[in-house]
C-alpha cells in the first residue's frame, strides 16, 4: 500500500513501514562456522546486508547499494543448528538514501524455546539508476510510536555520520596544508 500524501521535498509519494518490511531466515550448518566453531561473523554480516539490500529495493522500487554499515553490534555467538531470523525495516530516508535497521534472532532448530536476539546493524543504502547514479526515494511513513522513535534515532545517526566525514576531511585537508601528506 503507498501513502498518496506526497512530503514536503520529496519528488514521490511516501510508503509505510510495513511496506517493505522483511524476515529472512536460514539454519545455520558445519559451512558457517569459523575456527571457534561458532557461526562465522561474515555469514552473519551478508545476510545483514542481504535483508537490507531487499528492503531497500522494495522500498526505493528498484536497485539499491549498500553505502555503508554502523554499529554491527554482536551479542551472543550463533551456533550450528540455529534457526537464524534477519528482520529489517527502512527507519529513515533521505533525497536518494535510505536507513534500514536490522535486528538478528536466533533460535534451536528443533526446540520450541523463544528466539534470542544476538545482533543488530544499521545500513545506508542508495537507490541507483541503470546507470549507476543516485535517484530519488520516497519517503518513509512511520506506522507506529515505534518506527516514529526508530526514525528519529536514524536521523541523529545521519547527523553523526555526516559531523565524523567533516571532521575527517577538515583533519586531511589541514594535514595535507602542512605537508604532512599521508602514504
Amino acid at each position: 500500500m503507498t501513502i498518496q500524501a506526497q512530503a514536503p521535498g520529496h519528488e514521490l509519494p511516501g510508503k509505510p513501514t510495513s511496506v517493505s518490511r522483511i524476515t529472512l531466515s536460514r539454519i545455520m550448518t558445519a559451512g558457517d562456522t569459523n575456527l571457534l566453531g561458532t557461526v562465522h561473523g561474515g555469514v552473519i554480516m551478508k545476510l545483514v546486508d542481504d535483508a537490507a539490500g531487499a528492503v531497500a529495493g522494495r522500498h526505493s522500487g528498484g536497485p539499491a547499494v549498500t553505502a555503508s554499515m554502523d554499529e554491527m553490534v554482536f551479542l551472543e555467538p550463533v551456533r550450528v543448528g540455529d534457526l537464524v531470523h534477519v528482520k529489517a525495516q527502512v527507519n529513515w530516508t533521505g533525497r536518494t538514501s535510505m536507513e534500514v535497521g536490522v535486528r538478528v534472532m536466533a533460535e534451536r532448530w528443533n526446540e520450541s524455546t523463544p528466539a534470542t536476539r544476538v545482533a543488530s546493524a544499521y545500513l545506508v543504502f542508495t537507490a541507483v539508476d541503470e546507470s549507476g547514479r543516485p535517484r530519488p526515494v520516497p519517503p518513509v511513513i512511520p506506522e507506529t510510536e515505534r518506527d516514529e522513535r526508530r526514525r528519529q534515532e536514524a536521523q541523529i545517526r545521519r547527523t553523526h555520520r555526516l559531523a565524523r566525514r567533516r571532521a575527517i576531511k577538515e583533519l586531511r585537508d589541514r594535514r595535507t596544508a602542512e605537508g604532512m601528506l599521508d602514504d
